[in-house]
Order: C-alpha cells, then sequence, then structure tokens
C-alpha cells in the first residue's frame, strides 16, 4: 500500500492499494460511518423525463459515501457500500452507492479518529512485500508457471508435457508431472516461495500430489479450473483458495497472539470480558488488549460499539498495544473467553 497523503488534522488519509493483501487490511481498517472518497463510475440522466432524446450515460465523478457495510469477495476487490454524502450537483445526496476496491484504486478514509493500531497496519502494509506465491496451472498435456505480484501475476515459465495420443487414453506419461516438480523445487530454491497453489481441470492436480515430495506438499494448496491455460490463471486469482492462502500468514501471528493470552492467563497475569477488562484499561495496567473481529461486528450491530472503540483507544493512550484477531482459530479461542482479554503489566 502507498500512502499518498496524510491529513491527520482532519482525520484523513488517502492510499494507493497496490496488491492483494491491501485489500485484506483495508477491510479491518474501514468501519461503519467510515467516510470514503475517492473516483467512481456513475449513470446519469442526459436531458428531461419528458425528453424523447432522453440518454442514460456513464461518467466519472469524485464522492463521498458514508459506509454502511464492508464486503471482501472471493477474487481481488473489495466492495464497499454506504450512502453518498458530498459530490457534484447533479449526484443527489442519500443515495446509496459502492466503491469497488481493487489494485491501483485510490482512496480517501475519514474516520472520527484513526487508532493506533489502525495507523499501525497502513504502516507495516507500505514496508511489507506481498507474500510469495507461485500459481501453477497445469493437466495432461500444458503446465504454466505464474508469481503472485501486486497487479496480478507475471508469467514466468510454461511447458509442454510429452502425451500419449488422446485415443491411446487419457494418460499422461509420469515423467512430466516429474518435470513440474523439477521446474516448482527450482522455483523455490531462487524465490523462497511462501506457498503453491496448484490448480487444474479434473483429478490432474490429485495426480501430481501423489508424486510431490513432503517439502513442497506443506507449502500446497490445490485448486480447480475449468482448463488449463494462461487464462486460467486469472481465474486463481479470484477463487477463495488464493484469500485462504493469504490469511495463513496473518493467523500465525494471531494463534502466537492468544497463545501468549492463555499463558498470561495462567500466570494469573491477564484479564477478559469487558467489565474486567475496562476496569484494567482505565487502572492503565493493559499492556496488550485483544479484540475478536466478530465481537467488533456484533458490537456494531447491536450500538455498543462505541463503548469498545473507547477502550480501544485509553488503551493505546496508556501506551498498551491493540490486537485485532480475525483468524478462524484464532478468534474462536479468543471468542470462548468473550472475544476480549488483555494481558496485563504486573499480576492480578
Amino acid at each position: 500500500m502507498k500512502i499518498i497523503k496524510k491529513a491527520l488534522k482532519k482525520q484523513e488519509l488517502t492510499l494507493k492499494i497496490e496488491n492483494i493483501d491491501d485489500l485484506w487490511v483495508l477491510s479491518q481498517i474501514i468501519d461503519v460511518d467510515d467516510i470514503i472518497k475517492g473516483r467512481t463510475e456513475r449513470k446519469i440522466k442526459i436531458g428531461d423525463d419528458t425528453d424523447r432524446n432522453v440518454k442514460v450515460v456513464r461518467k466519472q465523478f469524485f464522492i463521498a459515501i458514508k459506509v454502511e457495510k464492508i464486503e471482501l469477495s472471493e477474487g481481488a476487490t473489495l466492495r464497499v457500500l454506504g450512502t453518498i454524502t458530498d459530490g457534484p450537483e447533479e449526484i443527489p445526496r442519500g443515495e446509496h452507492h459502492s466503491f469497488n476496491l481493487e489494485n491501483n484504486s485510490i482512496i480517501t478514509i475519514q474516520k472520527t479518529q484513526w487508532l493506533k493500531f489502525q495507523l499501525k497496519r497502513i504502516d507495516e502494509s507500505t514496508k511489507n512485500q506481498p507474500t510469495n506465491i507461485l500459481i501453477v496451472v497445469f493437466d495432461r498435456e500444458e503446465a504454466y508457471f505464474a508469481k503472485l505480484i501486486g497487479s496480478g501475476y507475471k508469467l514466468i515459465a510454461k511447458m509442454a508435457g510429452d502425451v500419449q495420443k488422446k485415443e491411446e487414453k487419457h494418460v499422461s506419461k509420469g515423467s512430466f508431472y516429474k518435470e513440474i516438480i523439477e521446474k516448482i523445487t527450482e522455483f523455490q530454491k531462487t524465490n523462497q516461495t511462501d506457498h503453491i497453489i496448484l490448480a487444474s481441470p479434473g483429478f490432474w492436480k490429485e495426480e501430481l500430489l501423489k508424486v510431490t515430495p513432503d517439502e513442497i506438499k506443506k507449502k500446497s494448496v490445490s485448486a480447480t479450473v475449468s482448463q488449463a491455460n494462461e487464462r486460467a490463471i486469472n481465474e486463481v486469482l479470484k477463487r477463495d483458495e488464493l484469500r485462504k492462502v493469504l490469511e495463513q500468514n496473518r493467523s500465525i501471528q494471531e494463534i502466537k497472539a492468544v497463545d501468549k493470552l492463555l499463558e498470561y492467563i495462567s500466570k494469573e497475569q491477564a484479564c477478559y470480558g469487558i467489565k474486567e477488562t475496562k476496569e484494567k484499561i482505565q487502572l492503565g495496567a493493559v499492556e496488550e488488549l485483544l479484540v475478536s473481529q466478530k465481537l467488533l461486528r456484533s458490537s456494531k450491530e447491536k450500538g455498543t460499539y462505541k463503548e469498545l472503540e473507547n477502550m480501544m483507544i485509553s488503551c493505546e493512550q496508556m501506551d498498551g498495544k491493540v490486537h485485532i484477531i480475525s483468524s478462524e482459530e484464532a478468534e474462536k479461542n479468543l471468542d470462548s473467553l468473550t472475544g476480549i482479554a488483555g494481558i496485563l503489566r504486573w499480576k492480578n
């Protein structure tokens, strides 16, 4: 992510999205009632309704919306829905509109108050390199190797398999699978791949996994595509498997944070539950505050979010750290403790 403009006196940040990871970060940062500003496209009528020649055209406008809902799709798109609060005269205020954010989108986010942990996540995303992911699309005849990059993918290699004729049974010679594995191994040595997505039509990925060494298999995730060609790489970018792979890295960090909490609970140096945690924050005793994404969502639905937000603000004002936990395993463990907990600076 790139920070285009920082105007924190007005509680505004203007950001450019540079990779798929940025979309996930923003899905956690943007809140209901935030103001989102950006350039977008809308249909407008030209001419009076009584005019036979009335036309509907699409035009680019710079507008602002008040956020009501955030949706992270299975593909590389973050949809932010809300009502229009500002824009040109021809755009009615109060109408619903959505920003579809993707790579290279530029938006301005305005909050009532930016929290430190939110600014930290933005700052980290400007420095971190995207997860190193290798995508392999193949069948019995062809294989395509692509590296995930900010704007999509870069094709780094392609191979043709030495297969039997179709009339001689649809069976690939085993050497082609070995060649695919050799190419993956070669790429790993030079690029230190974090994850590998093996995508194929039908059962070819299962056949490949039968001859895949454990060191590659443990980094691999399977996906299904309609056919094996370069266009299928875009299919993979839109599939849920890619999002799950990206979430794995975040999950590891969040599990460590929750494991640390459980360790401190056993030492009687932690608290959990809204009431107890709020009391400890007010005493300046909370060093690290953990809040589940599920609790944040439910508090917004119930109208109790302001209390949670004030707790996070107070914790940060007293030099505490705030962690929002959203990965499945870590969030489940934290929710079993009411969804909010704190690691204390001293024993109870």
